[in-house]
């Protein structure tokens, strides 16, 4: 028997032709190399080095050493059955000095690498940012100063002008909320700013860059243009308090609405607006700057891990990643939690494609990431993680259900290929499809590997 039962083909939950199937990785998280070649330091790389900012001071100096054994990763994927693999470029290797000249061996590495996966028959999907901002940026401001948008324009430009005629696939942000909001409001990651009102210049100026980016990319020759955030579904612990649905609209405003509405309907919403306001961050919002930001995209990457139940509670304190979220308590939910202590409910994967749907729709949609830390070891050769292999399967089906709904998907991209610096957590967690021996940097992919493969392979999953 193998790690799927097997099934015949009339009883499969098939997926419709074409649709992508890979996993994700992040520059900063897996390369390593971090002084070679030219490349220039990272806000990552001084927030590591910051005491008491990241678990046992771990630094992503080697990570996974992928800058160096790329193409064994490469071989890896094929082995497993990938179809697609979803990485980001490092700014600080294409333009150390965050704008200026172009550091040509920065972009001999991807050059490698895109080759390498089109030798495979590994499609390329290339993120322009996840998170490692050149440092010289942050000195300038970081994503509170407009410059940083144009920057990023440029960093496109050169990017796509290098490798667009083998990338079909293109994305200009990785979960700006955690840029703005955990870089520069609660400070839980890099650069580590603790002021609300930067975090919601940071928010608008990281839109600004993906409309800015959107159009260098376009001018480019880039195939297909998107966006990828971080969304869930926010639910008030009693759908009946109108005190509780107010908390949960605040929520989802500040976690969803408040990117998803000015790239997909021309402007913040109200409530959101009003905080600009009220922390002082409205003048950011220059005309012309929301026709930039509702460029049209072509797909919209969700990035989802679990779901959200707030209540309002009289006199609680403002969530540090939520400015403006005074009075609102988020209790325990009734469901298994992962290594992360995240809730695990899949319907809330489905629900929250089905309402991407409904209300912004026309753009198609591709998880572009989902996946779960738990604690599992090497045994006889192997890691078994059953945890994590049903944790995959619910959100898969959900995904399944999502299309039955009406919700235009294209595709599933787990979290992650391999196990990774996961940032404020260091080396604590591990998220990997593949388990790695940082000691050895040895790679042993998990019964999960072999499961996704199954349902690779399938195009689906036994009902």
């Amino acid at each position: 028997m193998t790690i799927v039962e097997e099934a015949t083909d009339a009883h499969l939950l098939r997926f419709p032709e074409g649709f992508r199937w890979g996993a994700s990785t992040a520059s900063y998280q897996i390369e390593g190399a971090a002084q070679a070649d030219g490349r220039s330091p990272s806000i990552w790389d001084t927030f590591a080095r910051t005491p008491g900012m990241v678990f046992g001071g771990h630094t992503g100096d080697v990570a996974c050493d992928h800058y160096n054994r790329f193409a064994d990763d490469v071989g890896l994927m094929d082995d497993l059955g990938l179809r697609t693999y979803r990485f980001s470029v490092a700014w600080p290797r294409i333009k150390p000095d965050g704008g200026g000249p172009v550091n040509p061996r920065g972009l001999d590495f991807y050059d490698r690498l895109v080759d390498a996966l089109l030798a495979r028959g590994i499609e390329p999907m290339a993120t322009l940012y996840h998170w490692d901002l050149p440092q010289v940026l942050e000195d300038r401001g970081g994503w509170t100063s407009r410059d940083t948008a144009f920057a990023f324009a440029e960093l496109a430009a050169a990017t796509v002008a290098r490798l667009g005629d083998r990338v079909p696939t293109w994305t200009t942000l990785n979960e700006p909320w955690c840029s703005a909001f955990l870089g520069y409001a609660s400070g839980a990651h890099a650069p580590g700013r603790r002021d609300p009102r930067a975090a919601f210049e940071a928010a608008h100026h990281l839109l600004l860059a993906h409309g800015a980016g959107v159009a260098a990319l376009r001018a480019g020759g880039a195939r297909e243009v998107a966006l990828t955030l971080n969304l869930t579904r926010v639910t008030p612990q009693d759908p009946t308090d109108p005190h509780d649905r107010a908390a949960a609209t605040v929520i989802d405003g500040l976690q969803n609405r408040i990117f998803l509405d000015p790239v997909f309907k021309g402007g913040y919403p109200e409530d959101m607006r009003a905080l600009f306001d009220r922390f002082g961050a409205g003048g950011v919002i220059k005309d012309g700057d929301l026709a930039t930001i509702a460029a049209p995209i072509d797909l919209l990457g969700v990035n989802y891990y679990q779901p959200a139940v707030v209540a309002a509670q009289v006199g609680a304190p403002a969530n540090p990643n939520y400015p403006g979220s005074e009075g609102i308590s988020y209790p325990a939910q009734d469901t298994p939690v992962t290594a992360m202590d995240w809730p695990v409910d899949p319907t809330g994967l489905g629900d929250l494609l089905v309402r991407l749907s409904v209300d912004y729709p026309g753009t198609p949609l591709i998880v572009t990431e989902n996946g779960a830390s738990y604690v599992d070891t090497v045994v006889d050769g192997r890691v078994s993680d059953p945890a994590r292999i049903g944790y995959l399967d619910g959100h898969v089906r959900a995904v399944h259900d999502a299309i039955r709904r009406g919700a235009d998907m294209r595709g599933y991209i787990a979290w992650s290929l391999l196990d990774n610096f996961e940032w404020a957590y260091g080396y604590d967690k591990r998220f990997g499809l593949v388990y790695v021996d940082y000691a050895t940097q040895a790679r042993l992919p998990r019964n999960s590997a072999l499961w996704f493969r199954e349902v690779i392979r399938r195009n689906g999953l036994t009902p």
